[in-house]
C-alpha cells in the first residue's frame, strides 16, 4: 500500500469518527450503468480497505456466470465523501469501489477498470484525458405509472426564467448537493422542452468525471424526491420536444501542455487533435450501442433538434456528431473537441472508454480529417447500432470480451422484446380503419 493511499485512508477513518458516521455506503456500477450499493459499519472499513467486501457477482448485470460468483469489493479512498442529505445524526457517507476477483485480481466485467484500461493505454502514449459532461434531464411532476403521459413541472424553454419553487430552485439545491460531495458544477441552466434542466460539470481527469456522473445521476433523483417531482434521465420521454444528451467536451494533455492545440493550425487544432476527431468519426457506428444504448436513445438522435444523425463535424453546427468550440485567444488549454451522441442513460466508464479508446486509434495510425462529403448516418435503431457493434475489433478491444459479449446479448434481448411489443400509435392509427 502506498504512503499517499494509506493517508487516504487514514483521513476517511478519522472523518468517519469525527462527523460521527455510522454508515459508509460501497458504490459500483454494473455493465448498463446502475448504482450498486452496500452498505457497511465504520468498523468493517479497515478490513474492506485491505481485502474488500464479498458479493455474489452473478447477481449482478454482467458481473459473472453462476460459476464465478465470488467477488470483491474494494473502497477507493480517494473517492470518499460525506451524503449530503442524511444531515440528522448518525451520518452517511459514500465511496466508489474497485472489483476484483477473489485472488485480487481485476474484474474485467468492471465498467470502472474498463476505463482505468484505457486511461492506462493513454498514458502508455504521455496522455491524461479531461472531460467535461453536459448533463440534461427532464423534471416531471408525477411519477411514472404505466400508461400515464408524463407531466413537465414547467412549460419553460431555453434559458427561461421559470417560478423559483421549480426550475432554478430545483438547480441551485442540487448543485449545492453536488458541491458538497465534492462534485465542481460550471452552470445550469433550463433546457430546450418543458421541465428540461442542464448541469454542466466542471472539468476533470475521465475516470473522476465518470464517478462525478453516477453521482450526479443519483443527487438530481433525491433532490427532485425531496421536492416531490421525479427526475428522468430517459433519452427522449416526448415526440415533440427534444431529447437529452450528455454532450461531453473531450482534451488529451501531456503535462501542462494541451496536445490538441497548434497555434496557426485551422481551427487551432494540432495534428495530435485532427486525428483524434477522424477516430472518432471513423469509428462512430461502432460505438454507438455504448453511446446510445437504449432502444428509446434513437428517438432522439433521429429526432433532430441538435441531436446529431451523421457522423460529420463542425464548428457552429451543433447537429454534428463532434463539435470543434470556438477557440478563445491566450486560452490555449480550452482547446478541445466536443462529441454530441451520447445520451445523459448511458454507462458513463463505457462510453468514455470507447470514444477515447477510438481517439487514441486515430492518433496512432494517423487518421486524415477530411471535410464532410457523403457523410455515413448513425444507427437509426438499436438493431442497427448492434450490427455496427458485432463486428468491431475496437470495441471488443476497449471494452474486453467479457464486457462485450455481455452488452450485445442484453441489447439483442431488449430489442427483441421492443420489436414484437404493439404501440399506441399502431393501435391509433390502425385499429380504428383496419
Amino acid at each position: 500500500m502506498s504512503e499517499e493511499i494509506s493517508k487516504q485512508e487514514e483521513f476517511v477513518l478519522r472523518t468517519l469518527e469525527e462527523r460521527n458516521i455510522r454508515f459508509v455506503r460501497l458504490w459500483f456500477t454494473d455493465v448498463l450503468g446502475f448504482l450498486k450499493s452496500v452498505a457497511i459499519a465504520p468498523a468493517e472499513l479497515d478490513n474492506a480497505f485491505a481485502e474488500g467486501i464479498g458479493f455474489d457477482g452473478s447477481a449482478i448485470e454482467g458481473f459473472a456466470r453462476v460459476t464465478e460468483s465470488d467477488m470483491l469489493a474494494k473502497p477507493d479512498a480517494a473517492t470518499f465523501s460525506v451524503l449530503p442529505w442524511r444531515t440528522q445524526a448518525p451520518g452517511a457517507a459514500r465511496m466508489f469501489c474497485d472489483i476484483t476477483l477473489p485472488d485480487g485480481t481485476p474484474s474485467h466485467a468492471d465498467p470502472r477498470f474498463v476505463l482505468k484500461k484505457v486511461l492506462n493505454q493513454a498514458a502508455d502514449l504521455g496522455y491524461t484525458c479531461y472531460t467535461h459532461p453536459e448533463m440534461e434531464f427532464f423534471l416531471f411532476k408525477n411519477a411514472p405509472v404505466a400508461g400515464q403521459v408524463p407531466v413537465p413541472v414547467d412549460s419553460g424553454g431555453y434559458f427561461d426564467q421559470t417560478p423559483a419553487a421549480v426550475g432554478h430552485d430545483f438547480r441551485r439545491q442540487a448543485i449545492t448537493m453536488l458541491e458538497a460531495m465534492g462534485v465542481s458544477v460550471e452552470f445550469s441552466h433550463h433546457e430546450g422542452a418543458p421541465g428540461q434542466q442542464e448541469i454542466d460539470l466542471r472539468y476533470a481527469d475521465a475516470l473522476s468525471t465518470a464517478d462525478n456522473i453516477m453521482t450526479f445521476r443519483h443527487v438530481v433523483k433525491e433532490v427532485a424526491l425531496d421536492q416531490g417531482f421525479h427526475a428522468s434521465f430517459m433519452p427522449k420521454p416526448f415526440t415533440n420536444h427534444p431529447g437529452s444528451g450528455m454532450h461531453t467536451h473531450f482534451s488529451l494533455f501531456k503535462g501542462e501542455e494541451n496536445a490538441f492545440y497548434k497555434e496557426g493550425a485551422p481551427d487551432q487544432l494540432s495534428d495530435v487533435g485532427r486525428s483524434f476527431v477522424a477516430g472518432i468519426l471513423k469509428h462512430a457506428r461502432e460505438f454507438t450501442a455504448i453511446t446510445n444504448q437504449w432502444v428509446n436513445s434513437y428517438k432522439r438522435l433521429s429526432g433532430g433538434g441538435e441531436a446529431p444523425a451523421f457522423v460529420t463535424w463542425g464548428h457552429n453546427n451543433r447537429s454534428a456528431l463532434v463539435r470543434i468550440p470556438a477557440y478563445k485567444p491566450k486560452k490555449e488549454n480550452s482547446t478541445r473537441v466536443e462529441v454530441r451522441s451520447p445520451d445523459s442513460a448511458c454507462n458513463p466508464y463505457l462510453a468514455f472508454a470507447v470514444i477515447l479508446a477510438a481517439g487514441l486509434k486515430g492518433i496512432a495510425e494517423k487518421y486524415p480529417l477530411s471535410e464532410n462529403a457523403n457523410p455515413e448516418a448513425l444507427p437509426t435503431n438499436l438493431d442497427e447500432a448492434i450490427r455496427a457493434m458485432e463486428s468491431s475489433a475496437l470495441v471488443r478491444e476497449a471494452l474486453g470480451a467479457d464486457v462485450f459479449e455481455y452488452v450485445l446479448r442484453n441489447k439483442r434481448a431488449e430489442w427483441d422484446d421492443y420489436r414484437r411489443q404493439v404501440s399506441a400509435y399502431e393501435l391509433d392509427r390502425y385499429l380504428p380503419v383496419l
